[in-house]
Parts: structure tokens; C-alpha cells; sequence
């Protein structure tokens, strides 16, 4: 597979700088590209590379200033990474999955759309819709009453429980279980737990990406809604009742606790805890390993530590912090002075 850097340039609505008549072959990181490939240049820490890469072309930003001359032809766009995304698509190894297989399991009322690939070991329950172009790799638990929607995928070993509904485009990854029950125990007079019902549902809007091992809890009344676009990585833990706004990004190991409201184009860093029962503001950043414990009610800020604080109060506690040791002692040198001067006038 070849494109022209015409061709590639097209697709990005970039502008060449360089030669025009490179084939492109491959895609390849920028330190590590050769003869043929292309890479791109985003983050300013890899700038250096720019001026040694063996590529025959990089995706730089309209931006960029050249310290000194390159030999790759450079296509220059608004945002190289974004523009590398779209390129990467073209060079993915794609296998097209279809048919159902002998071994799938499918239960009664079961409607299935066209050109849909139901792998081996599959498990679809009763009264499941099913879209057109939809792939279910094998061992995929899909449960009672779920709607799949139209060119989904569902890797292998993913859990859907029932009754919930999953979007047009969306992609679940291995072992993410969307639809268990909420985390929800009514402490009784005796001291001992008794479960608390969970009756709603899950509800996964358009164009959503859910990571591998990642939970998704039902609602204990309602639904649990993971909005369009929204983007979950690995190991994301979302609570019952929880709403996630649209194109909300979590990286790894985020928690989200029941009935909390996420606004909409939200990032959260990796390990990022969030309490139950509040919300934040469309917009907002909350930095990797953050606690939040109340609402956030300005939009389009960055918030970081624990408990959070906007980025640049966090910023001169933590210089505080680093210098602790010095301040206690000049306190204690304060303290000794105070003393020896009580003292001598007594």
C-alpha cells in the first residue's frame, strides 16, 4: 500500500514544503522512520528529530520555525497530530470479519442486521437487536433486551449486560463489562449489608470508545449515560447514575463515583478519583492522580492535586510544600529566640 505525497497532503488539506513526487510506504515514529515513511512532528520535546529523521516526509504544524535546513519534505498543517491520525487509518491493517458462526449462540427474537460477523462461542440473549455491519468477536456476552447499534465492535471477551443500549460506531474492547450492578448496600440496624436493587440501565450514545477492562456500572433507577463521542481508556471505573458529557476523554485507572455529572469535552489524567453526588463544568482538566471531592463549577479550567485546586494555586502550595523542611526549622530558630528573650527578661 503507496500514496503519493499529493495524495496524502489532500487528505490532511496540508501544504508541502519539499519535494512532490514521494511515495510514502509506511508510517513510523519520527527518531525511527527510514526511506519511505512518513512521521509527524507534535510535541516540541522530539523537535530535535526533526533535523536527523532518515523520513521522507514529516507532518509538522503551520507554526513550526526551522532552526536550520531538513531534508524530509514537510507537510505543514494546524494539528500534526490529528492530521497523522487520519493518515494512520490508510496504512491500518484492516481484516473485514463476516458471518456468523457455527458456534455462536444466539437465543429467541434475536434480530441481526446485515453483513454482521458473530464470532465463535459469541452468546446472544433473547430480544437483542443487533445493527448492520456490526463485528461480535468470539466470546462476547451479549445479555437480554440489548440494541447494538449499526457498525459497532465488540471485542473478544467483552461482558454487555442486559437490557443495555450501545450506539452507532462505538468500539469496546476486551473484558470491559458495560451494565453490571451498581456498587449499592443499605446498612441494616444488625451491622450486616443488604443489597440495594439495581433496576436501570446503560445507556452508550454514538461514536464512544470504551477501554479494555473497563466497568460500566447500570443505574440504580435510570440509566448510567456515556454521551456521543466520550472516549474511556483501560481499567476506567464509571459508578451508577454517572452521566459522562460528550467527547469527555479519561485516561487509565479513573474512578467515578455514583450520580456524579461529568460535563461535556472534559480530560481527565490517569488515577483521577472522583466523589459521588456532584458535578463539573463542561471543558474542565483535572491532572493525573487528582482527588476531586466537591463540584467544579468553572468551565474550561485545569484543576490538579488533592483536593484540586485550579493548576496554578496547586502550583506555589506544592513550592510550599518542597520547602517545609526550611520553614519548620526557621520557626523553630523564631520559636528558640522568643523563648531566649522571654526568658532572659523574667
Amino acid at each position: 500500500m503507496a500514496f503519493s505525497i499529493g495524495e496524502i497532503a489532500s487528505i490532511v488539506s496540508g501544504q508541502i514544503e519539499g519535494r512532490n513526487d514521494i511515495i510514502i510506504k509506511g508510517v513510523a515514529k519520527i527518531e525511527l522512520a527510514t526511506d519511505g515513511e512518513l512521521a509527524f512532528l507534535a510535541n516540541p520535546k522530539y523537535t530535535q528529530y526533526l533535523y536527523s529523521t532518515k523520513a521522507s516526509a514529516v507532518i509538522v504544524s503551520n507554526r513550526l520555525e526551522l532552526q536550520e535546513h531538513v531534508a524530509p519534505t514537510l507537510i505543514r498543517v494546524p494539528d500534526p497530530y490529528a492530521s497523522f491520525a487520519k493518515i494512520l487509518s490508510l496504512f491500518q491493517d484492516r481484516v473485514e470479519k463476516k458471518g456468523i458462526s457455527s458456534l455462536a449462540f444466539t437465543e429467541s427474537g434475536v434480530k441481526i442486521g446485515e453483513d454482521v460477523y458473530l464470532g465463535p462461542f459469541a452468546c446472544i440473549g433473547e430480544n437483542v437487536t443487533v445493527g448492520n455491519r456490526v463485528k461480535i468477536y468470539p466470546n462476547v456476552y451479549i445479555g437480554d433486551n440489548c440494541v447494538i447499534g449499526d457498525d459497532t465492535i465488540i471485542y473478544a471477551g467483552a461482558n454487555v449486560y442486559n437490557d443495555v443500549k450501545i450506539g452507532e460506531r462505538c468500539i469496546l474492547h476486551s473484558g470491559c463489562v458495560i451494565g453490571a450492578d451498581g456498587f449499592g448496600f443499605a446498612r441494616q440496624q444488625d451491622g450486616h449489608y443488604e443489597k440495594v436493587p439495581q433496576t436501570g440501565i446503560v445507556i452508550v450514545c454514538d461514536d464512544v470508545e470504551i477501554g479494555a477492562n473497563t466497568t460500566v456500572d447500570r443505574a440504580t433507577m435510570g440509566a448510567t449515560v456515556i454521551n456521543k463521542g466520550v472516549k474511556l481508556d483501560n481499567q476506567v471505573v464509571i459508578a451508577h447514575n454517572v452521566e459522562v458529557g460528550a467527547d469527555t476523554v479519561m485516561a487509565a485507572q479513573c474512578g467515578v463515583s455514583g450520580s456524579t455529572k461529568v460535563g461535556t469535552g472534559c480530560t481527565f489524567g490517569g488515577q483521577v478519583g472522583v466523589a459521588g453526588h456532584i458535578q463539573i463544568a463542561d471543558n474542565v482538566t483535572v491532572g493525573a492522580q487528582s482527588g476531586v471531592a466537591q463540584s467544579i463549577k468553572d468551565e474550561g479550567q485545569f484543576f490538579f492535586g488533592t483536593p484540586v485546586m485550579p493548576l496554578r494555586e496547586c502550583q506555589r502550595s506544592y513550592i510550599h510544600i518542597r520547602h517545609l523542611d526550611d520553614i519548620v526549622k526557621q520557626l523553630n530558630d523564631v520559636e528558640k529566640r522568643l523563648n531566649s528573650i522571654e526568658n532572659s527578661e523574667k
